[in-house]
């Protein structure tokens, strides 16, 4: 059986530290993401001060990591934010999939993205660094995510499609087979993507049209 290229082990030795950079709401799913796949040695980091305990976990800070032997996942739902904080710090990165995901073995997934709760991603697709295939999101056969791509719950992406770095899929959207979509750009919550979509524009509705331009 031939083997998908560039799919980092999804999951390490229990006893390893793992870090989830951002003590928020998303990163409160990737600590249930990690709990359910048997990780124990969990703790979260955050730059803002006035956060100190989620989950019932103390917050610590950046510098408490110890890059040579932990890793981290970024547990921030914004693209612009993790891009930053990739290209400006030198950590190991974890992937992360929750066990109701599905995950062709013929597919690949980059470092650090995240897989959650009952997310399917089918045969021949390849998923960038530093993903969300968020709750119950469907990637059908044949699709390309770039890096920082960030697919809401509910998004059904049908074969073939092409998605460009930085994009979001907004909750519910649909994109038809073989759609190509540029780099951030915003798909709406309940769009249908029936065309091409450039780079750095909003589009909403069904059929999903241009809303606005993402200024640079």
């Amino acid at each position: 059986m031939p083997q998908p290229k560039n799919l980092p082990e999804l999951f390490m030795e229990k006893n390893n530290k793992i870090w989830i950079y951002g003590a928020s709401g998303h990163g409160k799913v990737i600590y249930d993401c990690l709990v359910a796949s048997g990780h124990e040695n969990i703790g979260f980091v955050d730059d803002d001060p006035k956060k100190v305990e989620i989950n019932g976990l103390k917050i610590h800070k950046t510098d408490f990591i110890n890059p040579d032997n932990e890793q981290i996942i970024i547990g921030i739902g914004d693209s612009f934010i993790r891009r930053r904080l990739v290209e400006s710090h030198l950590f190991k990165y974890h992937t992360v999939m929750h066990p109701t995901a599905t995950l062709s073995p013929f597919s690949s997934v980059g470092e650090g993205s995240v897989l959650f709760h009952h997310c399917i991603i089918q045969s021949g697709t390849i998923i960038g660094r530093h993903c969300i295939v968020n709750t119950a999101a469907s990637i059908d056969h044949d699709c390309e995510i770039g890096d920082y791509v960030h697919i809401s719950p509910n998004a059904t992406l049908c074969g073939g499609v092409t998605i460009g770095e930085g994009t979001h899929i907004g909750a519910g959207a649909i994109v038809i087979p073989g759609v190509k979509i540029g780099k951030w750009a915003v798909i709406g919550a309940g769009a249908v993507v029936t065309s091409d979509i450039p780079d750095k524009v909003v589009v909403v509705g069904i059929p999903a049209r241009v809303s606005k331009h993402i200024p640079d």
